[in-house]
């Protein structure tokens, strides 16, 4: 039987401690055989989350025994990761365990080592933090999961289990992975692919930023046509002036964030719109449904109708990191 151990540290996030418990203790095998055998190990006996304590049956220990490693994302208020920790996980790896973060998890595989001139996601609200702290892991801020064979790393919350029943298809296949998604309430695999649905209610627009009524000005009108030429003369500098001091802002070109601020409007018109696409398109102010599509999937990593299909008539809120 293929064993599993959940790494519980204190502030570790009980969502993401409690999917793959969850799932991989409930898969089962065609003859009705228990497919994981499932151990939540830590450091101490006793782990802390943000709300309440609980009490762990195995220690660093298990970790050497297991098949699969998985490591749940922590809160802000986690420290950073104990020396026994990491050089649990590093002989683990090591001794060619499996080993598997869940959302900002990933920031102890990190600091391990066991990401280093890897692709690796993690919750997208944290993934330029994960590039900055640890340069030599390749963050893809916009998928699912990423799968390098024995180390893999999935996004926030839901990412999660889509990461789960990943695995079980790589341990036992698609039948046993199928019945374990139907028992989870949850598609095999997500419509859109590997994407992450990233949404914004509004453009980021720097609070105080000498640029910011220029900002918000573009926000009102991005249904017109908007170019660097008039944002420029509005601002009373020169295109090459206006293009610096915009970037050194935003961190973005004007036309980055004026076709991200565009395709956040066309989120917010899928969700609370029946609008047709061609409508939302002339609304976002792009030339062109066309052009729309393929820009939207570019950055949203799915199709306007299968956002649409997803989150129509749905409140959604800001993402925290779990």
């Amino acid at each position: 039987m293929h064993t599993v151990a959940i790494l519980a540290l204190d502030h570790v996030v009980p969502f993401d401690m409690a999917t793959p418990m969850e799932v991989f203790g409930r898969t089962r095998l065609p003859d009705g055989r228990s497919a994981y055998r499932v151990r939540v190990c830590g450091e101490t006996p006793d782990v802390r989350t943000d709300g309440f304590a609980l009490r762990v049956d195995h220690g660093l220990e298990a970790l050497a025994d297991a098949d699969t490693v998985i490591v749940p994302g922590r809160s802000e208020q986690a420290s950073p990761p104990s020396a026994r920790v990491l050089t649990a996980l590093r002989d683990a790896a090591a001794a060619g365990t499996r080993i598997v973060s869940i959302c900002v998890g990933a920031f102890v595989l990190a600091e391990a080592g066991l990401l280093d001139g890897l692709r690796a996601t993690t919750h997208w609200v944290a993934a330029d933090a994960l590039a900055k702290d640890y340069p030599l892991v390749e963050v893809q801020p916009d998928v699912l999961y990423v799968d390098n064979g024995q180390i893999l790393t999935s996004a926030g919350a839901a990412a999660g289990l889509d990461l789960c029943l990943h695995l079980i298809r790589r341990d036992y296949g698609s039948a046993v992975a199928a019945d374990a998604a139907r028992l989870s309430v949850m598609p095999l695999e997500r419509e859109g692919g590997q994407a992450q649905f990233i949404v914004h209610r509004h453009p980021p627009i720097p609070q105080g930023s000498t640029l910011e009524p220029l900002l918000r000005w573009i926000e009102d009108n991005l249904s017109h046509e908007v170019t660097l030429g008039a944002l420029a003369t509005r601002s009373g500098m020169s295109e090459r002036t206006f293009s610096r001091r915009f970037r050194e802002q935003t961190g973005s070109t004007p036309l980055q964030w004026l076709l991200r601020a565009r395709v956040r409007r066309a989120q917010y018109l899928l969700e609370n719109s029946d609008h047709t696409v061609e409508r939302i398109a002339q609304q976002a102010g792009f030339g062109s449904p066309t052009a729309f599509r393929e820009r939207f999937r570019r950055v949203v990593g799915t199709s306007p109708q299968a956002y649409r299909s997803a989150f129509h008539g749905r409140t959604v809120p800001e993402v925290a990191f779990s």
